[in-house]
């Protein structure tokens, strides 16, 4: 890591307990590691959330431009006298 800066940040005592727990257990070697894997994992659940938003934007747009609405119950009513018919 050569262009490293250090960072002063607060954090609650349970996280901090959190943090010297991971570390003395072994699963890293610094506090600094944990912060780190934290951010990344942070980055990514973002990215995801971003990427969700665009495509329930993108379904929303699409139902918006397929046309007026149909009332449901009227919508299934019909579909059921169809089946009903089909099954004859």
């Amino acid at each position: 890591m050569s262009n490293v800066q250090k960072l002063s940040i607060a954090l609650t005592p349970e996280m901090i307990g959190m943090i010297k727990e991971a570390v003395g257990a072994g699963d890293y070697t610094s506090t600094s590691e944990v912060v780190r894997d934290a951010l990344r994992l942070w980055k990514t659940q973002r990215a995801g959330r971003e990427s969700e938003i665009e495509e329930l934007r993108k379904l929303w747009q699409e139902g918006l431009s397929s046309g007026a609405p149909i009332a449901g119950e009227a919508f299934f009513e019909g579909l059921r006298g169809k089946l009903q018919r089909q099954a004859r």
